[in-house]
């Protein structure tokens, strides 16, 4: 602490640096008028072409083929839908064909002759 005091003592606590007076009221000015003058480039403006045009509904149209395509591949069930409702439709009626056989109380023979009779008118 002893030599500190007698550092103060020697140099003081005064601020050594100073500004210039009115340094800061005309710093904008003088960095602006130091700066070079920027050149804004010529920008042509060019037609848009064709392709340019037909891309963004290009690109929508491939996404939508895409996903249509992984939706086939990822789709389980591989059996198209026409077979799909006449496997449906010949279980229902076969279901209901054996309900009634079972209901009617006919034996083999009696069944076997009123089908055949069916069959000739």
């Amino acid at each position: 602490m002893k030599e500190e005091d007698k550092l103060l003592r020697t140099v003081g606590t005064e601020n050594p640096f100073r500004v210039p007076e009115g340094f800061f009221e005309n710093l904008t000015s003088e960095v602006m008028n130091r700066l070079p003058e920027k050149e804004t480039p010529a920008y042509e403006q060019k037609e848009p072409t064709l392709w340019d045009k037909v891309k963004p509904w290009m690109y929508m149209a491939a996404m939508f083929v895409g996903a249509a395509l992984i939706i086939r591949v990822a789709s389980s069930d591989r059996v198209p839908a026409a077979d799909r409702v006449a496997v449906e439709d010949t279980e229902q009626e076969t279901e209901y064909i054996n309900s009634i056989v079972d209901n009617s109380m006919l034996d083999d023979y009696s069944f076997y002759v009123y089908l055949t009779e069916a069959d000739a008118e």
